[in-house]
């Protein structure tokens, strides 16, 4: 009879812990567009946004230019939009 009890408790706390998991995990948004739009025709390639997208957005196309390689993992942070020289990134979500 103790056996069973304690079964119990134990089931009852991996389905709280359970719980508290799926509470704290982030829910994404579904996106529709890209978070993100580049002005190809006057970005230079510096690579700026490359080197320091904090969450690794962006990978270089065959011309070194970036392009939006994981939309999804965008956080809307905007470095790449605030340290781009050439005011080529813009958010579409702001």
């Amino acid at each position: 009879m103790a056996d069973d009890s304690a079964k119990a408790n134990e089931t009852s706390a991996n389905e709280k812990k359970t719980d508290e998991a799926v509470k704290q995990e982030k829910i994404k948004p579904v996106r529709t567009k890209p978070p993100l739009k580049i002005f190809y025709h006057w970005c230079k390639a510096c690579n700026i946004c490359i080197a320091f997208c904090p969450q690794k957005v962006f990978e270089p196309d065959r011309d070194g230019k970036p392009i939006i390689a994981r939309p999804d993992d965008c956080t809307q942070c905007a470095f790449c939009w605030l340290h781009c020289p050439d005011l080529a990134i813009v958010s579409t979500e702001k």
